[in-house]
C-alpha cells in the first residue's frame, strides 16, 4: 500500500467557541449554511476524505447533545468522539488529542468555523505534514501592513512579501504535536494556533498555500459571505 493510501489521519475539529463575538445566543457552528449547520459542513469535508480514519469533535460542554444529534442525523461514522472544550482553544485541542486513536499518526486540527475548506487543500496539508512534520494552510498578505507604536500611530511598514495569514487545517506528525502541547503546558505558554506551539520548539512548519474561499466565520457578515460562496441564499 502506498504511503498516500494509509488511513492513519485523525482530525480534531475545534468547535469549542461560544460565539460571543458573533453576537448570538447560539454558537456560529450551529447556525445554518445552505440547509445544513456550519458544523455539519465541516464534518462532512473531512469524513469524505478516504485516508481520514477518524474525527474527534470538540464543542462547548452544554452543546454536546446538540452536536451528537447532528452527527447521528448526518450519518457520519468517522466521528469517534465528542468531547468538551476547555477555557481556551489550546486546551480544547489538547482534550481532543488525548482521545484520538493511537493509530492516527498524522493529526489535522481544523476550525469548524471554516466550513468551506476544499478536499484538495486538506490533502495538500496532509502531504506537507507527512513530509515535514508540520504544515499550515495560509494565504499571502495582500494589504500593506503597519506596525503600531504609540497608540494610534504607525511606526513601521512590514515587508508583506514575507507575511502570511494562517488558516486551518494545520497538520502534524502526532509525536510533534504531542511534544509541542506538553512543552507548552510545562512552560505555561499560550499559542494562538498549534503551529505557533511547534515553532516554539524550534521546528520548521511548512506553509501550504490556502484559499480565499476557506474563510472563517467570525462576524455576521462572514456567514452571509459563506452562504454566497456555498451557492445558497443569505
Amino acid at each position: 500500500m502506498a504511503k498516500s493510501d494509509r488511513s492513519d489521519v485523525g482530525v480534531i475539529l475545534a468547535a469549542g467557541g461560544r460565539g460571543r463575538r458573533f453576537g448570538r445566543k447560539l454558537p456560529k457552528q450551529f447556525l445554518l449554511l445552505g440547509g445544513k449547520t456550519v458544523l455539519e459542513w465541516s464534518l462532512e469535508r473531512f469524513s469524505h476524505i478516504r485516508i481520514v480514519k477518524e474525527v474527534v469533535l470538540v464543542v462547548p460542554e452544554e452543546f454536546a447533545g446538540r452536536a451528537a444529534r447532528i452527527v447521528r442525523r448526518a450519518g457520519l461514522p468517522k466521528v469517534r468522539a465528542i468531547v468538551a472544550g476547555g477555557a481556551e482553544r489550546q486546551e480544547s485541542v489538547g482534550n481532543g488529542l488525548r482521545v484520538l486513536g493511537r493509530e492516527c499518526r498524522i493529526v489535522l486540527v481544523h476550525d469548524a468555523a471554516r466550513p468551506l475548506v476544499s478536499p484538495e487543500l486538506i490533502r495538500r496539508v496532509i502531504t506537507g505534514a507527512r513530509r515535514y512534520g508540520a504544515a499550515v494552510a495560509a494565504l499571502r498578505v495582500s494589504d500593506t501592513v503597519k506596525r503600531e507604536g504609540r497608540r494610534g500611530f504607525a511606526t513601521e511598514t512590514l515587508q508583506r512579501e514575507l507575511l502570511w495569514g494562517a488558516q486551518t487545517p494545520q497538520g502534524f506528525r502526532r509525536d510533534v504535536l504531542e511534544r509541542a502541547h506538553a512543552e507548552a503546558r510545562r512552560q505555561g505558554a499560550r499559542g494562538t494556533d498549534e503551529a505557533s506551539l511547534v515553532e516554539r520548539l524550534g521546528l520548521p512548519v511548512r506553509i501550504i498555500e490556502g484559499s480565499a474561499k476557506n474563510l472563517k466565520i467570525t462576524e455576521g457578515e462572514d456567514l452571509v459571505l459563506a452562504r454566497w460562496v456555498a451557492g445558497s441564499r443569505p
